[in-house]
């Protein structure tokens, strides 16, 4: 019997033959154990068929939530289909704070951590660079704990090596952000302060619908104890309300804004928990380049402008720090990531993608892997360093290639 599942956009149905919603870890490991190919399916904000399968489905969701504070290691054990909405209060309230997160709390933790989602700043590593340990349980269906010397390789594993069931994330002590927002930056003086914009706080985004010689917003989320910004940002005004990232739509699904403080988990994300922020009637791509090449990036995307801003309702572009994962789009170099929310009409974004990627790839651009991407998979391999090593772990832990689906053999064959 197929599932008639879709992902949260509606744009991947799954086809896969069953879907298993185990309620506890040995019914997991029976599920697993007991299937010819098996995927593990998050919350299902990827916009690819990342996850999807013919044969079996697997969700996390309903195993008994963990949430455990080690305050001696600073880390909190929490399990893999926990939200990360969910986990932050719990957090707040004990007196700790992750360091960073994604546009929306929304999100399964196993599941971001998987593809390397993540949030912004240019201090700041995206969400799997917060992960200490890992359990998970592999093809044989037993319940195994990552060593430390194979984390670089398993975090962001897109589900190649096992379905993840726990993992330990750092924590810091809490803090209160201060979120404010920017409007019409002139794109000379991002050119001639783009170091200062991106420094400019704790995690800053621009949006742009690519209709002007501005950047439309820039998003400002400073820590509390930081020195406020007074006057303009390089010739942007603070906005005079609240503002939503898509300027045609209603802010009230925004965490708040105008400089007033708050816990870290009601401001870091641009959306609030509580609400949905959109009916999903998207999609989306994203590209890492080299912070090095950012600005010949803005300049490349500017070409196809006229183009872009006919089938995106707004572009995002944050910074991330690098880190070591090794299949994480931020591996071994600073990036700047220009995220694409488009119009859910795929016949007319492909082209459009497809110009952008032909303008991106030479600059050494890395697709968010739950996103629509359609570089040639040779090209993105080149960019991987460590994808031999990759290659070698899932051969040790999956031999029968068991968590593979087709999206893997065409990528990382």
């Amino acid at each position: 019997m197929a599932t008639d599942g879709t992902n949260w956009a509606g744009n991947v149905t799954f086809r896969a033959a069953r879907l298993h919603r185990p309620v506890t870890v040995d019914e997991l490991r029976g599920v697993v154990a007991g299937a010819r190919q098996v995927r593990a399916l998050g919350t299902g904000h990827s916009f690819n068929r990342i996850a999807d399968t013919p044969y079996d489905l697997v969700t996390v969701a309903r195993l008994p939530r963990v949430a455990e504070l080690d305050r001696g290691r600073s880390t909190v054990r929490v399990s893999a289909g926990t939200r990360y909405g969910e986990l932050a209060p719990y957090l707040h309230r004990h007196g700790y704070a992750l360091h960073n997160l994604g546009s929306l709390p929304h999100i399964s933790i196993a599941g971001a951590v998987a593809t390397g989602t993540h949030g912004s700043g240019d201090r700041n590593g995206n969400l799997a660079t917060a992960v200490r340990g890992m359990e998970l349980v592999t093809a044989d269906g037993e319940l195994v704990t990552v060593g430390t010397e194979d984390l670089p390789g398993s975090v962001v594993s897109l589900g190649a090596l096992g379905v993840v069931t726990a993992l330990d994330l750092a924590v810091v002590p809490t803090f209160e952000v201060r979120q404010r927002v920017y409007e019409h930056l002139p794109r000379a003086a991002l050119e001639e302060h783009f170091d200062e914009v991106f420094g400019a706080a704790y995690s800053v985004s621009l949006f742009t619908r690519w209709r002007g010689p501005d950047v439309e917003q820039v998003w400002l989320k400073q820590r509390a104890g930081a020195e406020p910004i007074d006057g303009d940002l390089f010739g942007a005004r603070p906005a005079d309300g609240a503002r939503h990232p898509i300027v045609t739509m209603s802010p009230v699904h925004c965490t708040p804004q105008l400089g007033e403080p708050g816990p870290w988990h009601e401001r870091l994300p641009h959306f609030r928990l509580d609400f949905t922020p959109s009916a999903g009637d998207e999609l989306q791509s994203e590209y890492f380049v080299p912070r090095s090449q950012a600005l010949a990036a803005f300049a490349a995307l500017d070409e196809i402008a006229d183009r872009i801003a006919l089938v995106v309702q707004v572009s995002e572009v944050r910074s991330i720090a690098a880190d070591e994962l090794w299949l994480s789009p931020a591996y071994g170099r600073d990036s700047i990531a220009f995220h694409f929310t488009w119009i859910a009409d795929e016949a007319a974004v492909a082209p459009v993608v497809g110009a952008v990627e032909d303008r991106l790839i030479p600059l050494g651009a890395r697709p968010h892997w739950g996103k629509v991407f359609g570089i040639d998979p040779a090209l993105i391999r080149a960019q991987y360093p460590r994808l031999p090593d990759f290659t070698a772990l899932t051969t040790r832990l999956d031999p029968e290639a068991k968590f593979r689906n087709p999206f893997l053999t065409r990528h990382l064959p």
